[in-house]
């Protein structure tokens, strides 16, 4: 096929499925570095494209106005994505290193700096994943009452990845040159000073180590509104994409990449890589079984007390048995992907009980269900039908739910030939058929 799968590894210490932890098969261990590093081996060993780090910024306190719902059923016990990619830059040579950093509650500068550095770092593997947070939990933690609304933190997020670019752009690729005999390190005409001034952000530069390998680290962006996809289809360069099965997935992908083309951009800019969750088992008997036995695990407190915080509305102001109304028009949070969810419960008379049960099984992911063989057809017909580029691949629970995937599928799909057998770049950028970036000081001629 002239099309392959670009495939990324959602990194994760218990597993997406809020049954996952409680089953057999889970390790329920605490998950130390050596379980990160035999991850990212793992995955590295399967030629996967990237390790993809997702975060956020609080425990969720919104369900029931504290933090007791969560932690009794699904504690978060990730890791700062930063400090977790650094160490594993040192322990991998060529799979990418995708991270999660909010736009909203931290400094452009900084983020320029911290990405740049895990680039020069790996050799040019890393990813930014901007995301704007979702939560009152979260703007709590840095002095605000409440978070930024919808429009404002887009907004804001935009002038935000204009900052950070410029600062990877202020060192042309050729600005350090050391000439001992002469005495000089560096050519100043060939560092710039930022000088940005916009609304949100002041910031005057340079950055202060040189440009990234890449140019710029890869540009990731989440989400599912219409204000999300305005400022995915002018930055973004993969997008993690929420579709709970391949008809929704076909029209995403399509409008998404017409947008993408009105914006001035090529299609090919940007790789859409839905989450998928494997329930991979010998059989699709055994599949669907495992599938059952994950989903009689799943507390419905757990679905709700999660889907409150990333909706930012408070579910336990409902009654468990309730039939769910339509609140759409209530959600502060994450959008686009829960007007969908709240629909799908309306539409299917569902009491918020059902709908905590159903949104802990998935996160309203597709999920594929059945032998490797099953699985493998699965993940070819998508992309043979235009459904995605790829997959980030998120275990329902670890390590086996993972195992399975890396094991049994990878090798299927390597041997139809729509995933790579080797890598055949070492940076994140040639895995992605992504292009170097212009420096925008050398294409604009600005030596200021």
């Amino acid at each position: 096929m002239s099309r392959q799968l670009h495939l990324a590894l959602f990194v994760t210490a218990d597993g997406i499925h809020h049954g996952g932890w409680r089953h057999p098969q889970a390790s329920g261990a605490d998950q130390g570095f050596g379980f990160y590093r035999h991850l990212a081996a793992q995955a590295e060993a399967a030629k996967l494209d990237m390790l993809f780090v997702a975060d956020k910024l609080a425990v969720d306190d919104l369900y029931g106005n504290d933090f007791a719902t969560t932690v009794r059923y699904r504690a978060s016990r990730g890791t700062e994505p930063l400090t977790l990619l650094s160490a594993l830059a040192v322990t991998t040579s060529h799979i990418g290193l995708g991270g999660t950093i909010s736009t909203s509650y931290t400094e452009p500068y900084h983020v320029a700096r911290m990405f740049a550095s895990i680039d020069h770092l790996s050799g040019g593997r890393a990813a930014w994943n901007a995301v704007t947070s979702v939560s009152d939990a979260e703007a709590h933690n840095f002095g605000r009452a409440e978070h930024y609304d919808h429009a404002t933190r887009y907004a804001r997020a935009g002038e935000y990845l204009d900052v950070v670019r410029r600062l990877w752009d202020t060192w042309e690729e050729d600005a350090i040159a050391p000439d001992k005999r002469a005495g000089t390190y560096g050519d100043p005409a060939k560092v710039h000073y930022a000088d940005h001034a916009g609304k949100w952000f002041d910031v005057k530069g340079p950055l202060s180590l040189p440009r990234p390998p890449q140019g710029h680290p890869v540009l990731i962006q989440a989400g599912a509104s219409g204000t999300f996809q305005d400022l995915a289809t002018r930055n973004a360069e993969v997008v993690f994409a929420v579709y709970p099965d391949i008809d929704r997935a076909k029209a995403g992908y399509r409008s998404f990449k017409d947008d993408v083309a009105a914006a001035g951009r090529s299609p090919d800019a940007v790789k859409i890589l839905p989450g998928m969750v494997p329930i991979i088992a010998d059989s699709d008997d055994a599949a669907a079984d495992l599938l059952g036995e994950l989903d009689a695990l799943v507390e419905p407190l757990a679905g709700l007390s999660f889907m409150s915080g990333s909706m930012n509305y408070d579910l336990a102001g409902h009654a468990i048995d309730e039939p769910v109304p339509d609140i759409r028009d209530l959600i502060r949070g994450s959008k686009g992907r829960f007007h969908y969810v709240i629909g799908k419960a309306i539409d299917e008379g569902w009491t918020f009980a059902d709908l905590g049960r159903w949104y802990g099984s998935s996160l309203s992911f597709a999920k594929m269900v059945g032998s490797p063989r099953t699985v493998a057809d699965e993940m070819e017909r998508w992309l043979i039908e235009e459904a995605c580029d790829g997959f980030v691949v998120m275990p329902a629970f670890m390590p086996a739910g993972v195992d399975r995937m890396l094991h049994d599928v990878v090798p299927l799909l390597q041997a139809r030939g729509v995933f790579r057998r080797d890598y055949a770049s070492s940076t994140l950028r040639g895995h992605l058929g992504l292009a170097h970036p212009a420096n925008s000081f050398h294409v604009q001629g600005d030596r200021s």
